[in-house]
């Protein structure tokens, strides 16, 4: 069932009542994969050189 005026954040397509903001399976599980594999990064200060080993 389609959720009004709401589209997946990925595709476009109307996004699905069980599944908000995406509209399948599929694109919730591309944008788990995105998260997962740095696609995504939220914003804050420099990590210093030593903290990344």
């Amino acid at each position: 069932m389609p959720v009004p005026s709401k589209k997946c954040p990925i595709c476009g397509k109307p996004a699905h009542a069980d599944l908000t903001p995406f509209c399948s399976a599929r694109c919730r599980d591309r944008d788990l994969l995105r998260w997962l594999g740095d696609g995504y990064a939220l914003p804050g200060p420099p990590v210093p050189p030593e903290d990344l080993e």
